[in-house]
């Protein structure tokens, strides 16, 4: 009985050992699998080639000169760009459209920005023009003027000096106070282009040096009349419609409205990081799409839709 007994035993510890023995040889399959699978991820980390290695963080300096007129534009993608790229500073100011073609001409600023085009003595000066924005532009007047809208002859009128009392374009009998830009300024020589034909200013009036200055002038002074792209234009001034046309995204689409610029960020030849970079910021869907219009410009490829 003994004897038997130990057999059965020795059978079923021998049993045992095979299943434990089969359980391990499939769990080392499992194993193998697992490596097995891993190998070609790891073989592509191992291969990965050094460029394409993610990019070093954007540093460095930029400076950008030139169009008061741009200036509100340019001021805001440059703080939302230096917040995304720490390592970047951006340097902005004005000094007019003349001012930021020239100095990024003579290779003092990275950037020049213009509401105008350089003339031809710029012609051979490798400017490369960035188109970042359209910006309408409007007459503004102190809110005495009693005087809503004149029409595109009457502001060149006005301007050339041939109309000096707002009763000759329908308003109360007071002498028009004429605020100017200097010539160096992209408004001015909008104005003159599209309002004035080419035609010169009348040398009365009194000169203010950028946008800014314009509104708080025109804000300030009784009976006069000045100009600024729309994104200057608040409670404190108003705003003239032209041949009974009001500026609005619609309007410059549909043609009815003519007094606007596009809005031109030039380097000398093509741009290098980081302006390059900040270029491509400004005209990215992301920028173009929201922050554009809500500074009050429009998305520089309006026209072309």
């Amino acid at each position: 009985m003994f004897n038997f007994m130990s057999k059965k035993g020795i059978t079923f510890t021998l049993s045992a050992v095979l299943m434990m023995g089969t359980l391990v040889g499939c769990g080392a399959k499992t194993d193998t699998k697992t490596a097995a699978s891993a190998t070609p991820a790891a073989s592509a980390s191992a291969s990965t080639k050094p460029s394409e290695a993610p990019k070093t963080d954007l540093s460095g300096t930029i400076t950008a000169s030139g169009s008061s007129a741009l200036l509100p534009l340019v001021k805001q993608a440059a703080t939302e760009f230096m917040e995304k790229n720490p390592k970047v500073t951006i340097n902005v100011t004005a000094g007019g459209s003349g001012t930021g073609i020239k100095n990024v001409a003579d290779g003092t600023s990275d950037i020049g920005n213009s509401d105008v085009e350089p003339g031809a003595d710029y012609k051979d000066k490798g400017l490369v023009d960035h188109q970042v924005a359209i910006a309408p532009f409007a007459f503004i007047v102190n809110k005495d003027v009693t005087v809503d809208n004149v029409t595109k002859q009457q502001a060149a009128d006005i301007y050339m000096g041939k109309l000096t009392n707002w009763k000759e374009v329908g308003g109360k009998d007071a002498k028009i106070v004429l605020v100017h830009r200097p010539d160096s300024s992209g408004s001015r020589k909008l104005v003159q282009q599209i309002i004035l034909d080419g035609k010169d200013f009348t040398k009365d009036g009194i000169t203010q040096e950028n946008s800014g200055a314009m509104k708080t002038a025109v804000a300030g002074q009784a009976s006069s009349i000045g100009y600024v792209d729309t994104p200057y234009i608040d409670d404190s001034i108003k705003a003239l419609k032209i041949d009974g046309v009001a500026f609005s995204e619609e309007n410059i689409k549909n043609g009815t409205y003519k007094l606007f610029g596009v809005e031109h960020m030039y380097t000398k030849g093509e741009a290098k990081d980081p302006a390059k970079a900040f270029i491509a910021y400004i005209s990215s869907k992301e920028f173009q799409g929201k922050q554009v219009r809500d500074l009050k410009f429009l998305p520089a490829d309006l026209l072309k839709k």
